[in-house]
């Protein structure tokens, strides 16, 4: 006998616990499935999460060894790892919990299984046991079943000596050496916390410069931190191969003729979604060329009462946009009157340092208006920046060529995913340049460079009329 219920969600990653929880509240019947054994998906398990818990325990055994060491005491790399390891596991349990008891409190019946559509409102779920259930989805259904690794061709991931961004957390040692192969969000984040950890890595990837959708003064800003702490970037080469084998590790051999020994090789070169085993053929729901769910602006697939979010639709595949689609997806579903999908999106990148923009780039700014005015802070020249000990990075606003309107932020350093959303909130409110000169704050604080490169703008700005007078 099959069970029924209202909703079904495919998949308990950000997007599919929001969309379950906002069904939910509406009063209807909901069912969330998750092949995973613990909710959370690859966001709480393998990426958001063990990332970002990984940077900061890095970052903190950075502060506390730099210390350590003016009083000559010498720490083993392998002690270091093991209080990193042990903090990531904490972090990861502690939020599990909080997502189940989050589940409970909304009534909603969670099912460990892998789930397939028998048809567009019958979906066949089978546990880990073998056992199967039959689940009738009477309204609607959401797919949220997230992303995997890519595994570029030619290259053998054997989680051992190869590992992808996956397998690399199931490291049971730091590794005095590894060459990491991609120069986007998830290559950087690991190879600055395993270089701030005393790891020998190199980046290999086709482009010029990691990280190369930024501006290049913020990529740079992370490379030469990167390149500080022993890292190096190679760039504009490609793959050929790999070897490796138990006694000698790897050999990483490019392009130009250069083989690079390393005792580990990570491969972060993208995610493709996780659609495999789904059979969308037998609800009618279509793909694009490269596996993604095609839907619309809500986030409707091509079977009108089947929804989509997170990865497994593409970019910008972040666990906050996740999130907010599977909300706006159930307000569709239900017939809500849904808000205006925000317009400006921050994006924040755990690197050490860390990285933050927010509106227009000053790349793209330029080529649209022609010429932009620019104003920037340097955080050594904040008190607080002085008394944190954190003197390395910069703000920068990004003003139209009045110097009054506010088309973007971009952010290296510490704190900057923090600091980004103070400028979210002036683009998505009055714009002004002005907003940072004309209030007041607290002192002393980081976010005093906002101030700081205000009057920057304002500066040029007058300077600029002075020559035009003179």
């Amino acid at each position: 006998m099959n069970e029924s219920f209202d909703w079904v969600i495919v998949g308990a990653g950000p997007g599919g616990l929001k969309a379950a929880a906002c069904a939910s509240q509406a009063g209807a019947r909901v069912a969330i499935v998750e092949r995973d054994p613990k909710i959370g998906g690859a966001c709480v398990h393998r990426g958001t999460i063990p990332s970002k818990a990984l940077r900061e325990a890095a970052r903190q055994l950075q502060r506390f060894f730099a210390q350590a060491r003016e009083f000559g005491m010498v720490v083993p790399s392998e002690l270091q790892f093991s209080h990193v390891r042990g903090r990531l596991d904490r972090v990861i349990e502690a939020h599990v919990r909080a997502l189940g008891e989050d589940l409970s409190v909304a009534g909603v019946t969670r099912l460990h299984g892998a789930a397939r559509f028998v048809s567009a409102h019958t979906l066949e779920v089978q546990s880990p046991d073998g056992s199967l259930r039959v689940l009738d989805a009477t309204t609607t259904i959401v797919i949220a079943t997230g992303s995997r690794p890519r595994q570029p061709p030619g290259i053998v991931i054997d989680h051992e000596h190869v590992l992808d961004s996956d397998s690399v957390l199931g490291l049971e040692y730091l590794p005095h050496s590894m060459v990491i192969l991609g120069g986007g969000i998830i290559a950087c984040e690991y190879a600055s916390i395993l270089a701030s950890l005393g790891v020998m890595v190199t980046l290999v990837d086709r482009a010029a410069r990691p990280l190369a959708f930024l501006d290049p003064d913020l990529s740079q800003g992370f490379l030469d931190a990167f390149t500080d702490m022993g890292g190096r970037y190679l760039g504009e080469r490609a793959v050929l191969g790999i070897d490796c084998d138990d006694s000698s590790g790897t050999i990483t051999k490019l392009d130009d003729g250069q083989a690079l020994a390393s005792e580990k090789v990570m491969v972060a070169l993208g995610r493709l979604p996780s659609t495999a085993g789904l059979a969308l053929e037998a609800a009618g729901v279509a793909l694009d060329g490269q596996g993604r769910v095609i839907v619309d602006p809500h986030g409707q697939t091509s079977a009108t009462h089947i929804y989509a979010v997170g990865d497994v639709i593409g970019p910008p595949a972040l666990a906050s946009t996740s999130m907010e689609q599977g909300r706006r997806a159930v307000m569709h579903a239900l017939g809500r009157a849904e808000a205006h999908a925000a317009s400006t999106v921050p994006m924040g990148i755990f690197t050490i340092p860390e990285l933050a923009a927010v509106g227009e780039s000053e790349a793209a700014a330029r080529k649209r208006l022609g010429d932009v005015v620019v104003g920037r802070a340097a955080f050594d020249q904040l008190a607080r920046g002085q008394i944190t000990d954190e003197p390395e990075g910069f703000l920068k606003i990004v003003a139209d060529p009045t110097g009054e309107r506010l088309l973007g932020v971009g952010i290296v350093g510490e704190g900057a995913t923090e600091l980004v959303h103070l400028g979210q909130l002036v683009l998505l409110g009055s714009g002004r340049v002005r907003e940072f000169v004309d209030n007041v704050f607290n002192f002393p604080t980081m976010a005093e460079a906002y101030r700081v490169a205000a009057l920057d703008v304002l500066a040029q700005v007058a300077a600029r009329a002075t020559r035009a007078a003179a």
